[in-house]
């Protein structure tokens, strides 16, 4: 594919808003030497894993360690009509921590503890800087597990801000399903609660699914409650190698539409493969592959292995692989979850452009498949992987950041997977969110009425337009 005649214009206009030393001068009051401008700290929350590399960081960050000292920042940042961009652990992928209007970062890494843990009513409550892994570990004595698995070791305020899912989707659904209340900082520094415990309420407006994938434009999400899940009696995974990538998707789409009730099914193909395998020392067939996991009683695990086996060898499915102890299947998942971080590895000083598109179960080949050529005709190196078990797949296009005719053909890429996603009743971002980078996308898939509906909740909610604006969608 050659690239456009004029380069794809990733960035919108950065036209960052002054920070007053009056503003500054009251938060190192206020935090003291939780309060930093220095220039390596506001670099390091100005940035994020997107392929975003040339943007001014914040004029200030501030640590916080508790709801009141978030209120209070963004209070006196409303005081004074400056951005606040909350910031977890800096792992999203679409631009949303980047401070392309100027402002102040509010770092929320410190507010990391597990509040209570109910397991009798299966739900956790916890504040924003917990990560995923951090949350198992501290309720694993309970029996219980949180399975919402985005691959990174995200922070469950980012894993809500953005809607995440990853892996486990097919089974537990996405963090949607599986945040029940909020404690958020509005705009204004007010504190609000949203959501209860209980398993289901009529009770107003659902605000709690409004600000869960509002990516900080709405609040500071400050405290989450969240459901957990009882640890499977019985586990099983396994990997199994296909002639090619179309026999690994249609054994997918039979795998779902018979209804087994499997709890993961990821794609990963041959070039990730080889990626995975060089960076992890592994020695895995490099032909495209598909990791499963089964969860359940022992007997009802042997049985959904069995006949996803036996659809497997239908589409030429070879090599099985299985895997119970969790050291074994801790090893198999490895090539999963080290693919972004092997792919760029395998391309020093380079970065990536991710896709997100999520189509019906029944239309992931069509899609998928056409894709894959355009990839494979660009010349431009790339990964594929896919939670294919709920339609979600990403490439990862490699580019040189010092050569702006490959953002111009990863864009191109990007732009005609995507539009053939919605041609096909897809979605842009099934997991990622819309950040900076999907913008346009989001217009063409919501359309302009449900757009402006989106605007004015936010003007409502965050009249002086500080939080984390420029995201979504332009006011």
């Amino acid at each position: 594919m050659n690239a456009p005649a004029t380069p794809v214009q990733l960035l919108p206009e950065i036209v960052p808003r002054e920070v007053p030393s009056a503003l500054l001068d009251a938060l190192k009051a206020r935090f003291g030497e939780r309060c930093s401008t220095a220039l390596v700290v506001r670099e390091q929350h100005g940035r994020d894993e997107s392929a975003y590399t040339h943007v001014p960081p914040p004029a200030a960050v501030v640590f916080a360690e508790s709801t009141a000292d978030v209120a209070a920042a963004v209070a006196l940042a409303s005081a004074h009509s400056v951005p606040v961009i909350p910031f977890g652990v800096g792992s999203s992928l679409e631009g949303h921590l980047l401070a392309i209007q100027g402002g102040i970062s509010i770092d929320v890494s410190r507010m990391n503890k597990v509040l209570a843990v109910n397991p009798e009513d299966l739900t956790v409550t916890v504040q924003p800087g917990v990560t995923r892994k951090q949350l198992n570990e501290e309720i694993k004595s309970t029996g219980l597990f949180f399975p919402i698995d985005p691959g990174a070791d995200a922070s469950i305020g980012g894993m809500s801000a953005t809607r995440a899912s990853g892996t486990n989707a097919v089974r537990y659904g996405t963090m949607r399903e599986n945040v029940m209340a909020l404690e958020v900082v509005t705009a204004s520094g007010e504190v609000i609660r949203t959501g209860t415990r209980a398993k289901k309420s009529s009770a107003g407006y659902d605000l709690t699914r409004l600000m869960v994938g509002s990516e900080g434009t709405l609040g500071v999400l400050t405290e989450i409650t969240l459901r957990i899940y009882p640890l499977p009696e019985a586990i099983s995974a396994a990997i199994c190698s296909f002639p090619s990538i179309e026999a690994a998707v249609r054994s997918t789409i039979q795998i779902i539409q018979m209804g087994i009730p499997i709890a993961r099914v990821e794609l990963i193909d041959a070039h990730t493969v080889r990626m995975v395998n060089a960076h992890s020392k592994l020695g895995l067939r490099e032909e495209p592959m598909l990791l499963m996991e089964f969860h359940g009683s022992p007997t009802g695990v042997k049985e959904q292995a069995e006949a996803v086996q036996e659809i497997a060898s239908e589409h030429g499915g070879k090599a099985f692989e299985w895997a119970v102890t969790p050291e074994e299947r801790t090893r198999l998942w490895t090539a999963r979850h080290n693919a972004y971080f092997a792919a760029i590895q395998s391309k020093p000083g380079c970065r990536a452009i991710s896709t997100d598109t999520c189509v019906p179960i029944s239309r992931l080949a069509d899609c998928l498949l056409d894709s894959v050529t355009e990839a494979e005709a660009s010349g431009l190196p790339y990964f594929l992987v896919g939670h294919v078990g709920d339609g979600n797949f990403h490439f990862g296009y490699l580019l040189d950041p010092n050569k702006p005719e490959e953002y111009a053909v990863a864009e191109a890429l990007n732009h005609a997977l995507v539009h053939r996603a919605l041609a096909l009743g897809g979605t842009c971002t099934g997991e990622h969110g819309v950040g900076i980078h999907k913008m346009d996308f989001l217009r063409t898939e919501a359309g302009e009425g449900a757009i402006d509906m989106m605007r004015t909740i936010k003007r409502a909610l965050d009249p002086k337009n500080i939080m984390n604006p420029g995201k979504i969608f332009a006011l």
